[in-house]
């Protein structure tokens, strides 16, 4: 699939030409995943373009720096004037933001107190990263479990431990199925490649919490403060394999993906996909991110 460039990437304080936002080969970041990321996206409202919970995106991308004891050379208040100035530079009405932080070129070995943080702010117009049709995906438990909590912060949206999705994604996508569901060490659910899993039974909402390794999914934050907008009760607790197959309704979702239903676990075809629930919290989701719900502007950070 190929990337849809724009005109200019923010890279270390300075807006470049797309082509020209390069790195050395030497990069620290580049042998030995030592940097953070987020994906952040804008969404056309009636009021123009707005990055949607920016302040907590970048929020996560200073506590994961801190977490690998990277030091950002820039604060929060900088990346998000960055991000603005981006977005408006590329002309995008939506889009999707790529905020990263690596240890640059300067020293090599796996003593990473003498390499510089580069960081840089990227923007382009990306579909969503699973099928939005043919009324859900199809999910496979992956043979990989996700990363133990000990052995990586799960908290940190770093860059290397993405290792283990990438393999979980291949090995579901090369048996024909969209996604891949990780357990963790212990067998409980974790969460897929990219997304929170949230699965429906008797009008209860649950998914896992970071504990089981899954991220602290903004999008995933999101859906439960919807949720409770919507009076629907919700639980954060350790899930079973067998409770997602038992589920009323399952779906995941992510700042990449929305919130997309599971049609299927397993070749366990699920009872509806999308179901009474999670139709209601992607029609609400879509109403917060297009600032068309007064209730939630305050997540909304205006192009302008």
């Amino acid at each position: 699939m190929d990337l849809p460039e724009a005109s200019t990437i923010w890279l270390d304080g300075a807006l470049v030409p797309w082509q020209e936002a390069r790195i050395h080969v030497l990069t620290h970041g580049l042998h030995y995943g030592t940097g953070v990321l987020e994906g952040t996206r804008v969404f056309e409202t009636a009021d123009g373009p707005a990055v949607f919970r920016l302040p907590e995106h970048l929020g996560r991308l200073d506590r994961s720096a801190r977490m690998l004891r990277m030091e950002l050379p820039y604060g929060v208040d900088e990346l998000a004037k960055a991000t603005v100035d981006l977005v408006r530079a590329n002309g995008h009405r939506s889009c999707y933001l790529r905020h990263f932080a690596f240890l640059g070129y300067g020293a090599m070995g796996l003593d990473m107190r003498f390499s510089p943080t580069t960081t840089a702010i990227a923007s382009w117009e990306w579909r969503s990263q699973l099928p939005e049709g043919g009324g859900g995906i199809r999910v496979r438990t992956s043979s990989w479990r996700r990363n133990d909590p000990n052995a990586v912060p799960p908290a940190a949206k770093a860059t290397g431990p993405y290792l283990n999705s990438v393999l979980a994604r291949r090995e579901a996508t090369d048996a024909g199925y969209d996604e891949a569901l990780l357990l963790g060490a212990d067998g409980s659910v974790s969460e897929c490649t990219g997304e929170n899993v949230f699965a429906v039974r008797g009008g209860v909402l649950r998914t896992p919490p970071a504990s089981a390794g899954a991220l602290e999914g903004i999008t995933q934050d999101t859906v439960l403060a919807l949720a409770e907008g919507l009076g629907v009760p919700v639980r954060v607790e350790a899930l079973l394999r067998s409770d997602l197959y038992a589920a009323d309704e399952v779906f995941v979702c992510g700042t990449a993906a929305g919130v997309v239903p599971v049609r299927s676990l397993d070749d366990r075809e699920l009872p509806a996909a999308p179901g009474p629930l999670t139709a209601r919290l992607r029609e609400a989701y879509a109403a917060a991110v297009s600032g068309a719900d007064p209730r939630y502007r305050h997540w909304l950070t205006p192009v302008g």
